[in-house]
């Protein structure tokens, strides 16, 4: 950690100009300072806009000469996505740029005056001497297929919050109108989402015969074979119903519409899992990853939408900390404080893994075994959230170790190694 920072100090030096930009919606603020973090240009604005990048480029040619420094480093906050644009710009104009976290900036405005002030100005000047200290990132732009990828998983995460969404509204409509749908089907089937569009208010089922009905769901929402046994059931419960009865055209028309909005969302995820699939499936270490059983493919298309390409890291740590597994520690002088995970990372990647463990438990032999040793152990045994943690770092450095060496999963090696951790403790 320290050997890099070093490095990155190292990078800027008395010929280098160091601007720190703070992004917003429509106007971003830069100020250029020297090695020393001392402010050679008071924080001058640009627009959103070609005009605004254009008129920076220009500016910063123009410190250039003034201050004589032969290079230049920028930086900024990788928040929102309004810095996309500038980035994509300044890769266009062969500029360098670095990237700095945005929790840093918060945690230091107070150094510049002993303030609580925040405002753009201020901003730009404490990112460019977070600079200098070697407090900043170099960012990685995803292009081609993992461009693709991420976009792609950013679309899927967006619809599945919406799917449930959905749900979470259908369900909320059913305690109202039909609260006894739910004691015959569960879940939102072909079969539910037929009746709740067709026909799903009580009085509705209760004066059409079970044949009339099942031709409706057949004809009318493409159901193949409708139960009928289950048609029956829901007339049954109908006739017994307290769900509300006023305002029953409004209430049709909206849960119509619900379920409209319902099936069409599950027909653009099922199209972005394929492409999702297809695209994941050009990598090489593609069909690694899904040599591991209980590992789906929808996993692993959304790992690589997160991380990238494996081969591009050089340690299984550096996966560890972009998932924000790393431990943290809580101790001072005797006092030792109980151990934790950071979360300093990205919160997806970290909820993937998290539901990726739980089938890997109940299909994969090896990381039962792993899982039952962790809660069992007699030298300070895991509880089992604690383990399942355990186990997203131990995926994680699976995940990093079959695409660098490029092999598939072998189950008996991990229980080798199980059995080595046995032996040694």
């Amino acid at each position: 950690m320290n050997h890099n920072r070093n490095n990155k100090i190292n990078q800027i030096t008395e010929d280098s100009l160091v601007i720190g930009i703070d992004i917003a919606k429509k106007k971003h603020y830069a100020c250029a300072l020297d090695d020393r973090g001392r402010e050679l240009q008071r924080p001058l604005g640009f627009n959103q806009s070609l005009e605004g990048f254009e008129s920076f480029r220009e500016n910063v040619d123009e410190w250039l000469q003034r201050h004589k420094k032969s290079s230049v480093l920028v930086g900024f906050e990788p928040t929102g996505h309004y810095w996309m644009n500038f980035a994509s710009f300044l890769m266009e104009s062969d500029i360098p740029f670095v990237v700095v976290n945005p929790m840093h900036v918060k945690r230091t405005k107070e150094f510049d005056d002993n303030l609580q002030t925040k405002n753009d100005q201020k901003d730009a000047r404490v990112i460019g001497k977070l600079m200098g200290n070697g407090h900043f990132s170099y960012p990685r732009i995803p292009d081609g297929v993992e461009a693709e990828l991420r976009n792609g998983s950013c679309m899927r995460w967006k619809l599945k919050e919406e799917h449930a969404r959905l749900k979470n509204q259908m369900t909320g409509w059913l305690d109202q109108y039909f609260p006894e749908f739910k004691a015959v089907i569960k879940g939102f089937g072909q079969l539910a989402c037929a009746i709740l569009k067709h026909t799903p208010l009580p009085q509705e089922l209760i004066h059409q015969e079970v044949e009339e009905l099942a031709l409706i769901y057949k004809e009318k929402a493409g159901v193949n074979s409708p139960a009928k046994k289950t048609i029956r059931d829901m007339k049954h419960v109908a006739e017994k119903s307290i769900g509300l009865t006023k305002g029953a055209e409004m209430a049709h028309f909206e849960i119509a519409t619900l379920v409209d909005q319902f099936l069409l969302i599950e027909r653009r995820l099922e199209e972005i899992d394929t492409r999702l699939n297809e695209l994941a499936s050009q990598l090489e270490e593609y069909e690694h990853l899904i040599s591991i059983p209980g590992i789906g493919k929808n996993t692993v298309s959304d790992l690589l939408a997160e991380t990238g390409s494996l081969k591009q890291y050089k340690h299984p740590r550096q996966l560890i900390k972009l998932a924000g597994l790393t431990l943290r520690e809580n101790s001072s002088g005797k006092h030792e404080g109980a151990k934790g995970i950071s979360k300093r990372g990205r919160k997806r990647l970290r909820s993937l893994l998290y539901r990726a463990i739980l089938p890997l438990i109940q299909n994969n032999g090896a990381f039962q075994e792993l899982y039952q040793y962790y809660i069992t152990r007699s030298n300070n045994p895991l509880k089992k959230k604690e383990a399942m943690v355990v186990l997203c770092g131990k995926l994680l450095k699976i995940f990093f170790g079959l695409s660098n060496h490029q092999v598939y999963f072998n189950e008996d090696r991990m229980k080798q190694d199980l059995h080595c951790l046995k032996q040694a403790a």
